[in-house]
């Protein structure tokens, strides 16, 4: 697969947690816990996560906007949707992995209208997904690429996809945004991942979501 249809979602329908199983082990495998995932709450709406909400302020139009630490802005108001959309996938594993990344997504920003799209091989799609926005009342899409870096897909498959949804509701509009890209986060993001898997190997960490039941995380 190339780096440019190369999508973030995974491969269990696990929620993040810290794991209870590292208690008395080393200190780096406990700061890694992060990796660690516990089965899903049969009810998301229950499910709390330990990253700090952001602060939500009223935009002065019924709107919900979002302090932005690097200063003024335009953020997502309660009149918009967000449609997170992957590669989509054959293995049921992953696709669903996608919904659990939308509902922490939804959890930590504290936007109204988040849905879950897969480009292909599975549902739902970004048709699907738009008229699920509109029907919550959105008047404005935001179609957010889960990919990282910029390729066909971004370029030619998605938009023509959102296209086509955006034409059976006339009056609204629609953004697709660029994927994730060269974002700074991503290093710490890598390298927590790198660590996880080095402390399993070690015995001081389970085996993560990603991994679990592969046998894959090991020296070879």
């Amino acid at each position: 697969m190339g780096l440019e249809s190369f999508s973030i979602s995974s491969v269990s329908p696990l929620v993040l947690a810290k794991s209870n199983c590292c208690s008395g082990r080393k200190t780096t495998a406990r700061r890694n816990a992060r990796w660690a995932l516990t089965p899903k709450s049969s009810n998301l709406q229950n499910v709390r996560y330990s990253s700090r909400r952001s602060l939500c302020l009223n935009s002065g139009d019924g709107g919900i906007m979002k302090t932005n630490p690097r200063g003024n802005g335009v953020f997502v108001g309660d009149k918009d949707g967000v449609i997170i959309v992957d590669h989509g996938s054959r293995r049921k594993e992953s696709n669903l992995m996608l919904n659990e990344f939308v509902a922490m997504f939804k959890d930590k920003t504290g936007y109204l209208i988040v849905e879950p799209a897969h480009m292909e091989l599975a549902e739902p799609s970004i048709r699907d997904a738009f008229g699920l926005c509109v029907q919550q009342g959105a008047n404005r899409v935001i179609v957010s690429p889960f990919f990282l870096f910029p390729g066909r897909h971004w370029h030619r498959d998605i938009p023509s996809l959102t296209d086509e949804a955006a034409k059976e509701h006339p009056g609204v509009s629609y953004i697709i945004t660029a994927p994730l890209g060269l974002h700074e986060l991503l290093v710490d993001v890598m390298n927590d991942r790198i660590n996880y898997c080095l402390n399993h190997i070690a015995g001081d960490a389970n085996e993560c979501a990603v991994c679990v039941g592969t046998s894959k995380c090991k020296l070879y």
